[in-house]
């Protein structure tokens, strides 16, 4: 049975989800909360499936993998939301459904062995920095037009992280207008995958469809081993 904590915390949640859709005028059927439950044991992912959740978001694979396997008697669809190395990349494409971190032409390459379909979205990287994930807005359409030329990968859209010194609803709205180089060469590619704990309701003002939502739903992370 799920502990009354995470009880209150997913529903508060998803309360406010369904809050900030109707503010937006948008349906909160066609938004997906994917839970991140980095850190946690595969426990908490049993408990979140009683609570109704079928999303969950993983970031590293070694972490990963060994939940998936515990759990894998559930009906879960597993997201990749973390950088994701090249030399991963098919071994997370073996138990994910999603990949939401695809940001190098390396990873396309490797994913392109790929024994299934694998829904993917592109990470823009929306600072200065070049350590973080993501790719460079100028290199976008690039990218693009290797992923549509992979059989093996579906391109659902775009991902990408407000910085910290950014307002999250600015930042969000300039992935609108990088997404404009997608859509040209894929028009089907729609999905956004925008927001987390702290700025779902701003990511949702902007048309987010995919929500990634750890610690406002699981609590504090335990400390990793």
């Amino acid at each position: 049975m799920a502990d009354s904590a995470l009880h209150d915390r997913y529903h508060a949640v998803m309360d406010a989800v369904h809050s900030a859709a109707r503010d937006a005028g948008r349906d909160p059927g066609e938004i997906t909360t994917v839970v991140v439950t980095k850190f946690h044991p595969s426990s908490l992912v049993r408990e979140l499936y009683e609570l109704g959740v079928r999303d969950v978001g993983e970031s590293r694979h070694q972490e990963a993998a060994p939940k998936h396997e515990q759990v894998r008697d559930l009906d879960l669809t597993w997201h990749f939301v973390g950088q994701l190395q090249s030399n991963k990349a098919l071994a997370v494409s073996s138990y994910c459904q999603v990949i939401h971190s695809l940001d190098r032409s390396s990873l396309v390459n490797k994913l392109a062995q790929a024994s299934g379909v694998v829904d993917v979205f592109i990470e823009l990287n929306l600072t200065d920095d070049p350590g973080r994930g993501g790719v460079w807005p100028d290199d976008l359409s690039a990218l693009v037009e290797q992923v549509i030329t992979t059989p093996s990968l579906r391109l659902k859209g775009l991902m990408a992280v407000a910085p910290q010194d950014e307002a999250p609803a600015a930042a969000f709205e300039r992935v609108l207008v990088y997404r404009e180089s997608l859509l040209a060469l894929s028009p089907s590619s729609t999905d956004l995958s925008l927001g987390m704990s702290g700025d779902f309701a701003e990511a949702i003002a902007v048309g987010a469809t995919h929500l990634r939502i750890g610690t406002a739903i699981t609590g504090k992370r335990p400390t990793p081993a």
